[in-house]
């Protein structure tokens, strides 16, 4: 089952590195036993050993990404079938950012997760699919080449952002909203460095936007720098090039701020080593 709740084939249940098939599959995942409101104290002496365990998620999702280069999380549907047009959207901008010199990380599902990895994966580049553990089977689709599976999803999400240089965010549901909101936030709240962030899809995602101005701007709950975070298209080649252009930018205004840092902190030090000579030249 995918991570919208949509049955599908694959070749297993994994649970971290563990294969399971028939009837070794678990009625309930880590997230949902982590979770339960129902439990009694065995917590205590289980806790900590899922403290390790995330520990481990961490561990073994930054040591397979930290030499990925640069890349972009791709969002969407798991729903989306071939031959729908966000599909083909979704293989285009898979195609486009590894054109680009990014690699590309999805969920690692069907649907537009699928479409991304293929579109990334036939133009010769890095194909991430981030899995995560589901009550029901489920394999990463066939076009992702470097593939981790969690089970956690705060572990998951971490990775998201964490490699990533932007996001671009296909029609999606529920998790494709989870996703873009968190994104969002954290820009906004300056929890990450500013990066682009582009819907695709002015249809699907303009009524949205459309509430944001009208109802949350002007109920006083955001402001209108808030907006200029998102950037809305139809065109697949628009989101990669606006994710592109802003993460050059993002990075020279970055690498200024750093030089300029740099000299204050040098004239800093050459001032007080010039205090310093006068004083020893006085006594």
């Amino acid at each position: 089952m995918s991570d919208d709740g949509i049955p599908q084939s694959g070749t297993g249940y994994r649970r971290g590195p563990v294969l399971l098939r028939g009837n070794q599959i678990p009625r309930t995942t880590t997230d949902q036993r982590l979770l339960a409101s129902d439990q009694d104290t065995d917590w205590l002496h289980s806790d900590p050993w899922r403290v390790l365990r995330i520990q481990s998620e961490f561990v073994e999702g930054f040591g397979a990404l930290a030499e990925l280069g640069q890349a972009v999380s791709v969002f969407g549907s798991a729903r989306t079938k071939p031959g729908h047009p966000d599909y083909a959207a979704g293989e285009t901008v898979g195609r486009l950012l590894v054109e680009a010199g990014y690699a590309v990380i999805t969920g690692g599902g069907p649907g537009i997760m699928e479409a991304a990895n293929k579109g990334a994966a036939e133009a010769g580049g890095t194909s991430v699919g981030l899995g995560i553990e589901l009550p029901f089977e489920q394999g990463v689709n066939e076009y992702v080449n470097l593939g981790i599976n969690f089970r956690y999803f705060f572990a998951r999400k971490t990775m998201f952002l964490k490699y990533a240089q932007g996001f671009i965010v296909m029609p999606g549901g529920f998790g494709t909203f989870d996703e873009l909101f968190e994104a969002v936030t954290l820009v906004q709240t300056h929890k990450v460095t500013q990066f682009p962030i582009v819907l695709v899809g002015k249809k699907y995602w303009g009524g949205l936007l459309e509430w944001v101005r009208t109802t949350a701007l002007e109920h006083g709950v955001i402001s209108a720098a808030d907006l200029d975070i998102i950037h809305l298209t139809d065109d697949p080649a628009d989101a990669v090039r606006h994710v592109v252009d802003r993460a050059h930018q993002i990075a020279a205004e970055q690498a200024a701020l750093q030089a300029a840092v740099a000299a204050e902190r040098a004239t800093e030090q050459a001032s007080a080593a010039s205090r310093h000579d006068a004083v020893v030249g006085n006594s």
